[in-house]
């Protein structure tokens, strides 16, 4: 199996990892963090899987998808930070003033698990942020220990993940997802 990592440009290719199965539910189509607390409880149905389409034609993708062959396996959301609610979430502590990447989600589809595709899309979402100029990629992970993290809570990555990717601890946040703290980890790239 080869993995390539390309800018998420294809609408079909991120429905299928992060849209519904029915057009008219409500999930997140990984817009949570991506627009404000306000927008984001407004879009209902069919509205969240045309926001997305919109962020598809801006010039900086809204993520990554990772391909085995020209099947969509992964996804990843990356943008600056500024153009995302954590340029004001206050569990997330901004530790200077330099203009970040905030990477947030990392998806790998069942049965493609377990195969290191979450390492090819971390690696891909570095790689665009830095093809736009990012001085920082953050991540804000779980800190784990190890410990089982539930798949459905998983898609912020661990902190072991972002370690391998070359990832530096910054921050303690007061974050806390499925149980378990994230932190604040840091990818210098200038």
């Amino acid at each position: 199996m080869t993995i390539e990592v390309r800018p998420a440009t294809s609408f079909a290719d991120v429905r299928t990892l992060v849209g519904p199965k029915r057009p008219d539910a409500n999930v997140c189509w990984c817009l949570s963090y991506r627009v404000p607390a306000r927008e984001n409880a407004s879009l209902t149905g069919p509205a969240r899987g045309e926001r997305v389409r919109g962020l598809l034609r801006q010039e900086v993708p809204p993520g990554v998808l990772a391909y085995d062959g020209d099947e969509p396996v992964g996804w990843a959301a990356i943008h600056p930070r500024a153009s995302t609610s954590f340029a004001t979430n206050r569990r997330i502590p901004h530790v200077d003033d330099l203009p970040v990447w905030s990477l947030w989600c990392v998806r790998v589809r069942p049965g493609h698990r377990g195969s290191g595709i979450s390492h090819d899309l971390v690696a891909g979402a570095v790689d665009l942020a830095r093809e736009h100029g990012a001085p920082v990629v953050e991540a804000y992970p779980v800190d784990n220990d190890g410990a089982k993290v539930d798949l459905t809570m998983a898609y912020v990555g661990t902190r072991s993940l972002f370690e391998k990717a070359g990832f530096t601890w910054v921050a303690d946040t007061t974050s806390v997802l499925n149980g378990f703290s994230r932190v604040l980890m840091r990818l210098d790239l200038r």
